[in-house]
């Protein structure tokens, strides 16, 4: 299959990333599959239009993110959205075919309106990435998307859209499919959603030292007031962690009793995540070092990219062109 996923270049890549997206990714490319990842930068510019001073640069880094967590340049095609125009030569056509009621009636439209009420985004731009977002996946006749439960619908509008398409013009554009997958749910370390704006993530960019400052004041099962209290390992969002990073059975199976019969306290329970974390994340952050240090070899990593995406992105412009009679 090939497969096609990407991200915003928002900032540094957290936890939840690499466990809800990137670890996925990895699996799919390690399984055969030829996979696209890309850093969708022209989508930045829907809520970040104002200020793009850094948009270069996390571009970058957000490629470096993805090498050090696994994808791997030789399997994958890793390239960067808007060095490839016929994202946006797609976008214009899709958005030919598109009504502007069906964009204002998708939820996350008024949901983000809400949300980011303090910006200035009721641009052409933000009511119609949707469109871009299904041009992103069309051009490269992507035949699977990974996506999460808050992504579903856009997919089905892509695959809508695809569809009108195929119908005004005839068979042209491949229709998606979605890959759902089992993520582990976490939420921040301070209980709450896990989100940059409440500081309550783990960069995959850290070190131990500030693993162990994130994890240490962690909250855990409120019926442990004292030592000697017992808990329920199940209330408690470290347990999850654990989970989540595959503590080993014996450790859990330790940890579990121990927190029930309140003959291990809480502390000794952290330190245990926080090696298991380590173990984890600690390849990560050698090769986030390695890559810091090899700028130009990232830089080749794109260019490279940029080109094979370039050379499949022109090969279904070709088609779309044909089917509208824009062939010159």
């Amino acid at each position: 299959m090939r497969i096609l996923s990407g991200m915003r270049p928002t900032g540094h890549l957290h936890i939840g990333n690499l466990l809800g997206a990137l670890d996925n990714w990895v699996r799919l490319q390690n399984e055969g599959n030829e996979t696209y990842f890309f850093v969708a930068d022209w989508h930045m510019l829907t809520t970040g239009y104002k200020d793009t001073s850094t948009l270069s640069q996390m571009t970058k880094v957000l490629v470096i993110e993805y090498l050090s967590a696994g994808i791997d340049p030789q399997k994958s095609v890793i390239f960067v959205q808007s060095a490839i125009k016929g994202h946006a030569e797609l976008f214009l056509i899709l958005s030919m075919i598109t009504p502007l009621g069906r964009l204002e009636r998708i939820p996350t439209y008024k949901e983000q309106l809400r949300e980011l009420s303090d910006r200035e985004i009721t641009t052409f731009g933000f009511l119609g990435y949707p469109v871009l977002m299904a041009s992103d996946i069309l051009i490269y006749d992507a035949d699977g998307v990974p996506v999460g439960e808050d992504q579903t619908y856009h997919l089905e509008f892509t695959r809508e859209i695809a569809e009108k398409f195929n119908s005004l013009y005839g068979e042209t554009l491949k229709i998606p499919k979605a890959l759902f997958s089992q993520v582990p749910k976490l939420l921040g370390t301070d209980g709450r959603k896990m989100s940059k704006s409440y500081g309550n993530v783990i960069n995959i960019d850290s070190n131990l030292k500030e693993l162990k400052d994130k994890i240490m004041p962690m909250p855990t099962d409120p019926a442990r007031i004292h030592r000697y209290d017992p808990g329920t390992p199940e209330k408690c969002n470290v347990w999850h962690y654990h989970l989540a990073f595959n503590t080993p059975k014996e450790k859990l199976d330790y940890i579990h009793e121990g927190c029930t019969k309140a003959t291990i306290g809480c502390i000794e329970c952290k330190k245990i995540l926080i090696e298991s974390m380590a173990n984890k994340l600690g390849p990560i952050w050698e090769k986030i070092a390695y890559y810091k240090a090899h700028e130009n070899e990232v830089e080749d990593i794109i260019n490279d990219g940029n080109e094979k995406a370039r050379k499949s992105a022109e090969e279904t412009m070709k088609k779309v062109r044909k089917a509208l009679n824009l062939s010159f």
